[in-house]
């Protein structure tokens, strides 16, 4: 089982980067799906594994391709963590992934925000720079304009994420099996 688990989560930290790079070089807007793979993980071999298929994903993507990666590592861990012990729990049917995902759209932005801030000012070179930009110059704090587009963008795209591994889990559970 454990070669099982390894393979898995090979192919999930390599879902997480094919998909997010895709959204981003599409630029799709308020949709990252860079976390598929670690919600998948999570949901399928707990908290541990999910924290560490999250981590291990920015790390890739930062050696290989985005640097700024890195220090948004610590999201993608946090998100593993949280669906694991959300799904050990109460399992990741259609309502628990719709909540998770709730869930999600606040606690990702929320630690999100930190980074940004401090890391880089606010200012990360996505389309929330946008809105961050507009609501600086209205007047808002540097903490509320980086939060406020995170959490719109979040909304869209950990429920979509969750709701997607919900509907995936019963067909991945089988081949998972076999």
């Amino acid at each position: 089982m454990n070669v099982r688990k390894l393979t898995a989560s090979a192919l999930f930290i390599a879902l997480n980067v094919v998909l997010g790079t895709l959204t981003t070089a599409l630029k799709i807007p308020l949709l990252f799906l860079d976390t598929v793979g670690t919600v998948l993980g999570a949901v399928l071999f707990g908290p541990l594994w999910g924290a560490a298929i999250g981590g291990l994903t920015n790390g890739v993507l930062g050696v290989t391709s985005a640097p700024r990666a890195l220090p948004f590592a610590i999201v993608n861990i946090i998100v593993g963590f949280f669906v694991g012990w959300v799904a050990k729990k109460w399992g990741f049917g259609f309502w628990t992934a719709l909540f998770t995902g709730l869930a999600l759209a606040v606690l990702a932005p929320f630690v999100g925000t930190f980074v940004a801030v401090g890391f880089f000012g606010g200012i990360t070179g996505d389309f929330n720079d946008v809105l961050f930009t507009a609501l600086r110059r209205g007047g808002q704090t540097v903490f509320s304009s980086a939060f406020y587009p995170r959490i719109l963008s979040n909304l869209t795209d950990k429920i979509l994420t969750c709701l997607l591994v919900s509907l995936l889990l019963p067909t991945l559970k089988k081949a998972l099996r076999e």
